[in-house]
């Protein structure tokens, strides 16, 4: 299982007020929070941490075919975090998912997986070219359609100027 999230970073400065009241409130929990405000900038961490959870929401998604809005039950934990990448754990209902983002001035993308040895075997397109081929199920889950018509698993994301697709299998 997969996800991915891209944020193109000057387009949610202009859509978001992260800052308004109740808004971190809503979204993050109290340990969330605190990364926030001790954060050197606390604005990427908002977006680094909101990434993490919209791409474990799309692993269980996937698995669960229900969709739901529920940020605070995904708990992003660990975190390694420097100015280029960040990697961690994002619980949701007591299953832990892996996720490595990386960050540039006008943009964060993660991919998160169900499985650590997935990151191995993960094929990642950042143009939108790449959007051949994808079909989606009766539920509205995207796959790719191989050479021999099995379907592999895909996470499609798309914000402002930057798309992402994460396929498992190379």
């Amino acid at each position: 299982m997969i996800g991915n999230d891209i944020i193109d970073l000057q387009l949610a400065g202009q859509e978001s007020r992260w800052q308004r009241k109740g808004f971190l409130n809503k979204l993050f929990t109290v340990q969330e929070r605190e990364m926030i405000l001790q954060a050197a900038v606390p604005e990427t961490m908002v977006w680094l941490l909101w990434s993490c959870k919209e791409a474990v929401y799309k692993i269980v998604n996937r698995r669960t075919l229900t969709r739901f809005y529920a940020p605070q039950q995904f708990v992003c934990l660990t975190l390694e975090y420097n100015n280029a990448t960040a990697a961690g754990t994002c619980w949701y209902e007591g299953q832990r998912h892996s996720f490595i983002s990386h960050l540039t001035e006008n943009s964060i993308h993660t991919i998160a997986v169900k499985y650590d040895s997935f990151f191995e075997h993960l094929t990642v397109y950042t143009e939108e070219t790449a959007f051949a081929g994808i079909q989606k199920s009766q539920d509205g889950i995207p796959y790719l359609l191989s050479s021999s018509f099995s379907t592999i698993p895909v996470s499609i994301s798309h914000h402002g100027r930057y798309y992402a697709q994460v396929s498992l299998g190379k």
